[in-house]
């Protein structure tokens, strides 16, 4: 098990290494940002606005959630134990450059989320049972109609199916079962019996069932861990002035602290920033376009605004909540980054509250990981296999989230984190070939509705004439049998529509 653990820590080390991962992410989200202009910067208020003010669904959207209860299920299943422990982690190895390093990565990585959650929506399609579907395992092969397309869509699907037991479910089981345990004194059996049947409770429901749980909890956890994490802040406001010129001093001279990152590099601070930035916020790796599939929505471009908010409230604002804490109240300097975060918490706040809210986030955020990487597992399966295997795959991934509560799974983390990086490489390969696609369309709306005023009616008159303007593929299934997906109709007969193409799609 030892020789095994060692494996596998070598092989995650060379692909979300420097060589591999880090600069197909960053490559891919700069070349993205430069076609499509800046578009997160550019329309960042309109995305805003879309994502948290214009709520109230329009005659003619088709989908099966909101387009705000997409971006929260997205949301719920980025925002976890990463946040909390990884930006430790990350500036324990790195140092406090490492956060400098995380925010830039987050914002070159918004223009890949709304690339890969536009491509989710305009390639969307309803699978054998009626129910939309989209994300990397349907739009690589719709949009890449050929062997390549079908080979990069069944390698998302594989890896992404396995990652969702590790890092989308045992982990975080494990690290809800610890903390209960440690604050509250909840016993492992207890909190693995909870877990299974909540997990199980909310999964039977399906996507709208995920949806209206995450839509509730999201916005909960989060502004109950900005407003005590700005609490102690302000408490040690002195300190930021300092907190900042670390940051940006390590950011490009490296640091020579005392603690677990003596001598830290520069490059170690932009491998460590890099890495668990895209790891919290997953631009890039897909995962947020199957979410965003179902959604609610007259135009792809509108849900890609939508969706690549969640990158900027993951990492800009609840990731710089984290290491400012750390930072202002000097516990990163000594001790074990797995309890820094609490320990920063507690040291900020009166009494024992610390503990207390790092536990009630770390649950809140745990246990809602685990319910949107449950419907991403459950989608990819189905593509692999069938709506049948799918409703067995949601009572093993109930199971496997209580038994996380009770295993060490520093083997399944590390599996995990191998299978996250390499569902990551064929959807970042997806993106700069399709982004001819998303930049033409993109250009193409916006020059029709600049001020995002037309209705779903107006959007599809003016959209008539261009491929992929209607949303008029999803009233058909999709056939993967073949070696060239093809549209058949949702009656269940034999007859085939006509294979999918770049340009008709």
């Amino acid at each position: 098990m030892t020789q095994l653990q060692s494996t596998l820590d070598t092989l995650s080390a060379i692909i979300w290494g420097p060589w591999v991962l880090i600069p197909l992410l960053l490559g891919t989200g700069l070349f993205l940002t430069i076609r499509l202009g800046g578009i997160q910067f550019r329309l960042f208020g309109m995305a805003m606005s879309l994502a948290f003010g214009r709520r109230r669904k329009q005659e003619g959207e088709k989908g099966e959630i909101s387009s705000y209860e997409a971006m929260a299920t997205a949301l719920a299943a980025t925002v976890g134990t990463g946040n909390i422990v990884g930006v430790a982690t990350a500036i324990w190895i790195g140092g406090p450059g490492a956060l400098f390093w995380m925010w830039v990565t987050a914002l070159l990585g918004m223009a890949a989320k709304y690339a890969e959650c536009f491509l989710g929506v305009r390639f969307r399609t309803r699978d054998e049972t009626g129910q939309l579907t989209g994300g990397p395992q349907v739009y690589l092969v719709r949009g890449i109609p050929n062997r390549f397309g079908r080979f990069l869509s069944m390698m998302f699907a594989l890896c992404c199916v396995v990652a969702t037991f590790g890092i989308g479910n045992m982990t975080q089981g494990n690290a809800i079962s610890s903390n209960l345990e440690n604050t509250f004194g909840v016993t492992p059996t207890i909190t693995a019996l909870v877990l299974f049947v909540c997990t199980g409770a909310a999964l039977l429901g399906g996507i709208r069932s995920i949806a209206k749980v995450t839509g509730l909890m999201v916005p909960l956890m989060i502004v109950l861990y900005i407003l005590f994490g700005a609490y102690i802040i302000m408490v040690n406001i002195a300190g930021v002035p300092e907190a900042l010129g670390l940051i940006i001093e390590g950011a490009f001279t490296g640091t020579g602290a005392a603690g677990g990152f003596v001598g830290s590099t520069i490059m170690m601070a932009i491998q460590m920033g890099a890495a668990r930035s895209l790891f919290s916020n997953e631009s890039g790796m897909g995962t947020a376009s199957i979410a965003a599939s179902v959604a609610q929505t007259s135009h792809p471009v509108r849900q890609g605004l939508t969706s690549m908010t969640q990158t900027f409230v993951d990492t800009i604002v609840v990731i710089s909540i984290t290491g400012f804490v750390i930072l202002t109240t000097g516990v990163w300097r000594d001790g074990d980054p797995a309890t820094m975060t609490s320990r920063a918490f507690a040291t900020g706040l009166p009494g024992d509250w610390g503990g207390v809210v790092v536990t009630l986030c770390l649950v809140l955020l745990g246990y809602s990981t685990v319910l949107g990487w449950a419907y991403y597992g459950e989608r990819n399966v189905e593509r692999l296999w069938s709506a049948r295997a799918a409703k067995a795959y949601r009572v093993v991934f109930s199971v496997a989230a209580g038994v996380g509560a009770l295993a060490p799974l520093a083997l399944v983390w590390t599996f995990s984190d191998i299978m996250n990086g390499l569902m990551a490489i064929p959807n970042l390969i997806g993106l700069i070939m399709l982004s001819g696609l998303v930049v033409r369309e993109t250009k193409l709306y916006l020059k029709h509705d600049p001020q995002f005023q037309a209705t779903a009616e107006q959007i599809d008159v003016f959209m008539a004439t261009h491929p992929g303007g209607l949303d008029a593929q999803i009233d058909h299934q999709v056939d993967f049998t073949g070696p060239v997906p093809a549209f058949r109709k949702p009656t269940g007969r034999d007859e085939e529509i006509g294979p999918f193409t770049n340009e008709h799609g």
